[in-house]
Parts: C-alpha cells; structure tokens; sequence
C-alpha cells in the first residue's frame, strides 16, 4: 500500500494500438493518470493558479441510475431520508432556525443541513417534484436569513471561557454550501452564487484568532475549502485563494505523519482529504501526500479488516482495532464522498476501487433493505445487532448495534448522502474533453463531447454481481471524443471489446484503458472484468482471512431472526420525534443470530492458489432488484470451514476477539455457505484460519 504514496504523481502512457472499425481510427491507450494539459471545454475545472483537475464532476441531472443504484435511491425516497422531514424533531419547521428566515430559533444545526444536502440530490437525480420543491422551500429560508455582514443561517455561539461572549461556529453553514452547490448545478440560480460571495467576503473578515476554532469546524474546514475552489472556479476572484490560504491555515493539521488531529471515525473519513484538496493551490506533493498517508495511517493502526473502513466504533482506541470494532454509518457516507472527490483531484483510480469497497461490502448492511432504519455502529464481525448497551466493548454508551430510524442524530440525517453521491460520480467528464467511466452500474450519462456534441452512454450491467459491462452509444452524428475505461486493481485480465472486436492488449490492472474513436449511433462497448476467488491474510489481525471475488468481500450466511421493537421507546436521549408522528410506520428492529456464528477457514484450503475448496454459485437476479438480503442475493460460494467452540460472545455481548490463527479444533469439516458481506446484516467476514 505504501506504493499509493507515489502513485498519484505519475502520469503514464504505457501503450498504443490501432484498430478499424467501421471505418474510423480506434487509438487504445493504457494511462495511469490523465493528461492535464488541456482544459474541458463544456465543464468547469480548476481554473489557474490552481492545477488542473484531472476529472471534472458532471452537473447533477447529467447522470441517469439504473438498476439497482436506482433502487437504492427510490427505497431511500420512500424510506427514512424522504420522510424525516415528517418526523424528525430536528427537522421540524416550527422555530428552526434554518427556517426562520432569520437565524433564530430554538434548534437547528447540522441535522438540517446533513440531511438537505443528500434529500436534494436524491430529489434532482430522480426528477421528484414534490421534492424538489421541499428543497427549495428550504432554500429559499437560507436565502431570505443572509445578514447585511454577509453571514446567513442560525446564529449558534459557542461560549468558553476564553471566549465568553461566544464564537460563532460554522461547521453547519460549511453543510448548507454543499446544498447550494448542487442545486446551481441543477438550476443555475445566480442567488447561490451572490449568497456565496457575500458569506465569503464575511469569512474572509473574521480573525485567525476566532476563525475555525470549535472542535467540528475545526476538524472539517477542509469542506469549506472545497467550496471556496468551488466557487473560485466559477468566478476567478482572486480574493477567495487569500481565503482558502487562511482556511487552511486555521483547520487542524492533517499533515502530520504519525498522528492524526482526533481519532473520531467520521473525522478522519471526512477530513483526510483537506491536504490534498490544498494541494491544488500549494502545488507542494508534501500535502498530496499527507492525504495517502492519513489514509494508510489509520489502516495501519485500525483498519486490518475487510470492507474499506476500520474499527473505530465512534472514536479509535489503543488495542481496539478487532473487526468487531465498527464505523458509524456516517464515517461510511463520508468515506465515500472522500474517495470520490479524490478520484477527480487525483486521478488516481484507486480511489474509485476503495469507494467501492465501501459502497459495496460496508454501507448496505447498516440500513434495513427498506431503508426505514439503520445502526449507528456497523462491524465487519457482529454475531448480534441488539438493543443492549455494548460499552466499553463497543466505544460509545447505548443501543448502538440495533436498527432504528433513531439510531442517532447525525448517521439518521447524513446517511441521505450516500447512494446520491454514488450516483453522481459513476461518470465524470475528462481535460480532452471526453468522458470517464468511474463507478461501474446500469446509468445512462448525457454529455457534451469533443468538439461540443450532445452524446448519450447507457450503461447495463449487474456489477459488482457479474463482471460484464454494456454500454451502448446515441450520437445525433459522428462524435470523436475519448472515453477512459476503469480497469480496477483487482482485475488481472480485462477484456474490452468495441462493436464485437477486441481492444487492446494485457490491459492493465489499476489504470484507465483510454479509447479515442469517432463514435456512432449505435456502436457498443463490452467491458468484462473477470472475477476470481482470492483470499486476503489480516496478518496484523491474528493472520485472520477474509474470502474475495472480484469487488466483493464474502461474510459466513448466518440466519437472523428479526424482532421488532418500538423505535419510539427505543430512540436515544437526541434523536427526537416530531409531535403527531406515527412511530409505527418506523420501526425498530433487533437481530440475532438463528444459526452458528463462530466458523474458521481451514488453513489447507486457503494454501490452495486455485481455491478449489471455494464454489462460486449464481441463481437469477432478483425481481426487487436489490440484491442486499439473505434470500435476494444472487451470488454465494460454497466452502468448509470447522466451528471454534470458545470463540464465543464476551462478556460485552459482543462475538469475542479473533483468536489466534492458524487455530487448533477437534471439531468436523462442515459445509458452510459465504454471501456478499452488503447482504449480512449479521456476519463474520474477517476468519480465524484452523489446522487441518
């Protein structure tokens, strides 16, 4: 991993072929990284001094998802994220301050803005009016509170004794900037871009000595200076560069290389990228960097476990760093939203693979398949997801392993971010003016191209459950432009085909596969990325192993039994209900586990380069098109594996520690059955290995 360091500065081209097809020159070329000596024409970049980007985010509406991204999305409208406007107390419009027009109010801080920013994402990527005019109804309170100083939304002191007479915190307003930002994108409202520069100006007014001092504000400026670039790139007033210079200066320092500013999951998640989203005007690697390292750092330290993320529960802890250690589903969301953007800084297409990770094998399994509840906490080991209060075991007091539309304050409000970012970065425009595919699902992406055509790609696929990837081309007339291709790192032999004839040669894993060609109505692009069974050895986790094919990382299927409880009675002390709602429409759930949990892995059958012992078995696609349940999942692996008698639950009521592997048992070889770990809501993905 130490090699990601580096990686991100290299711009490589390894190859070159030449093919005809339908009588036009097909160039093929295997790239590292982008060129960035040309600017996109159709869509706004970095602007100089800043570097340039190495991919350009589309407007929101430019991305069309399918199958089952789409189903995600229409579950979320229906479930919680669509409705916790109806029923969360923080969301209530009755003296909120975000609502008031004026800034006062008796509530109102980032639960607004948490879940605003993923609600009117959802609502433009589906084109639900209803929604979108809830979103605007929000907004236009935002617009009408902006003060004469330029500040705009609640008025929220923070009283200390060294300041006693309050500082005004802004991690809130840092949320409401994201909402604006897409929804210019949507609708080119020039209010955004007045309210922008007034509250900037007002910013850039504010002492160092007062400026992003309280703790959250301070751990994530980063966020706030994404979206100085943001507006910096659209205006070009030098000003707003002496502003992102001073918001860096006053974030806390994730540059350091042996430590982190706080160890709080949803910070490190979030706030590891700042240096690198500085680095687009220090032009200094050191600050690219320090964003690798961030992220090798806390892996290193906590995250030798599969899924993407690591054990932190709330806050990592010194020899905490189990899988049954979690993440809050808020630290996935903003996972993801980190890899993402560090795709488009970088280009580097590890990113895109991790966010995958993430996406895939981590979030779905902390909502409930109807998106009516979550956990706060999600492991990559939990034997049971119940009501009980786990702590010390767990880093936090409360029933923070059950479902709940309540589970907490921030991950009910932000998990809204998660799929609508997801969907929005599946494609991204390219410097040659051409388009990337970036996160491979059914959509369909309308763009400008090359010398300013109007294209359409339709993407269908079943990825990550099949390896096969189709992509269909609507031009109005011949339109030359280059469409990159993600090969990911774990795929050794990808094929791509262009209307039925090979591409290329030996493509190469972890790089972009680059296709110049004058495209046609009609044309097709097959890419396959074949998917094998491989095993990964946590060596700094009692040499545990966790089960892969291709993006997806396998969990034990063990049966859960479901029981239901009231989310009324069951919400913590700051998740509150609005008056009138019907608790009922939301319940609460306990999970339990209705069949042996505590397996290992037989040591020989991992020693096998083939996996023989590893049968990889599909059945139909499910006609919900959601893959992520027990009974809906359409590809398991059949394998054996012996149970460990003392591997059980501690006396935390949590699935104990790993034991040390390789493990000596007497018990007998079983037949045992593997499934996504996105379909387990119970699961031990990461195995103790036993002896023959």
């Amino acid at each position: 991993m130490n090699k990601l360091l580096y990686s991100s500065l290299a711009i490589i081209v390894v190859c070159t072929a030449i093919n005809w097809q339908r009588g036009s020159v097909l160039a093929v070329t295997t790239v590292l990284r982008p060129a960035t000596k040309t600017a996109n024409s159709f869509y706004i970049g970095n602007k100089a001094p800043l570097l340039p980007s190495a991919f350009i985010k589309l407007p929101v509406g430019s991305i069309v998802p399918g199958g089952w991204v789409a189903t995600c999305l229409r579950r979320q409208r229906d479930g919680l994220a669509g409705h916790l406007g109806e029923i969360s107390a923080w969301l209530d419009k009755n003296n909120n301050a975000w609502y008031s027009g004026n800034g006062q109010g008796d509530h109102g801080w980032e639960e607004v803005t948490y879940w605003l920013k993923g609600y009117g994402d959802l609502a433009y990527l589906l084109h639900d009016e209803k929604m979108i005019a809830e979103t605007k109804g929000w907004l236009n309170k935002v617009f009408e509170s902006q003060r004469a100083d330029g500040f705009f939304g609640p008025v929220n002191l923070e009283k200390s004794a060294k300041h006693p007479q309050g500082l005004q915190d802004v991690w809130a307003n840092m949320l409401m900037l994201w909402c604006m930002q897409s929804y210019y994108e949507y609708s080119n409202d020039q209010r955004v871009i007045h309210l922008m520069d007034r509250y900037f100006t007002w910013e850039n007014k504010q002492a160092d000595s007062v400026f992003l001092k309280t703790y959250w504000e301070n751990s994530r400026g980063g966020d706030n200076l994404y979206s100085v670039y943001w507006l910096y790139n659209i205006t070009g007033e030098p000003w707003l560069l002496t502003l992102a210079e001073k918001i860096h200066r006053n974030t806390a320092d994730w540059t350091q290389k042996t430590k982190l500013p706080n160890w709080h999951n949803v910070n490190v998640a979030q706030c590891f990228r700042e240096p690198a989203t500085y680095y687009l005007q220090a032009k200094d690697s050191a600050f690219l960097q320090a964003t690798y390292n961030d992220f090798l750092l806390i892996r290193n330290l906590y995250g030798n476990v599969p899924g993407g993320m690591f054990g932190a529960d709330e806050n990592a802890r010194v020899g905490f760093s189990d899988p049954r250690q979690g993440v809050e589903t808020c630290g996935m969301v903003e996972e993801m939203a980190s890899d993402e953007i560090l795709a488009r800084i970088t280009g580097d297409p590890f990113w895109a693979d991790h966010c995958e990770n993430v996406a895939f094998n981590t979030y779905p399994a902390a909502l409930m398949p109807d998106f009516k509840s979550l956990r706060y906490i999600t492991s990559p080991n939990m034997a049971v997801s119940d009501s009980a209060n786990h702590s010390p075991g767990i880093e936090n007091d409360g029933p923070f392993l059950m479902m709940n539309p309540f589970s907490s304050r921030c991950c009910q409000h932000n998990h809204a971010q998660g799929w609508p970012y997801y969907a929005e970065n599946m494609w991204m425009a390219t410097p040659d003016n051409g388009l990337v595919a970036m996160l491979y699902s059914s959509s369909s992406v309308t763009a400008k191209v090359g010398d300013g055509q109007t294209v359409t790609l339709q993407a269908e696929t079943h990825y990550p459950f099949e390896d096969h990837i189709a992509i269909a081309v609507s031009a109005a007339k011949g339109a030359k432009f280059p469409l990159y291709v993600r090969i990911p790192a774990w795929c050794g032999n990808a094929v791509i085909k262009v209307n039925g004839v090979a591409v290329g040669k030996n493509l190469q894993a972890g790089s972009y596969t680059r296709i110049e060609n004058t495209w046609n109505r009609g044309d097709k692009i097959d890419i396959v990325l074949p998917m094998q069974v491989a095993a990964t050895r946590w060596a700094a986790n009692n040499n545990s192993a966790s089960i892969n094919y291709g993006p997806l990382t396998f969990s034990l299927k063990i049966k859960e039994t479901y029981k239901k409880e009231d989310s009324h009675a069951a919400a913590t002390w700051d998740s509150k209900w609005q008056p009138g709602a019907d608790a009922t429409r939301w319940p609460a759930y306990q999970i339990f586990p209705a069949s042996k949990w505590n397996y290992g892995l037989n040591e020989r059958d991992l020693d096998d380069n083939n996996f023989k012992a590893f049968t990889v078995t599909r059945k139909a696609w499910p006609k919900s098109d959601y893959p992520f349940t027990l009974d809906d999942v359409p590809v398991s692996i059949q394998a054996k594996g012996r149970l460990i008698p003392t591997w059980r639950l501690d006396k935390y009521g949590l699935c104990d520690t790993l034991p040390q592997s390789p493990a000596a048992v007497n018990t007998k070889t079983e037949n045992i059955e593997l499934i996504p770990m996105g379909a387990a809501r119970l699961r031990i993905s990461a195995f103790p290995v036993v002896k023959e």
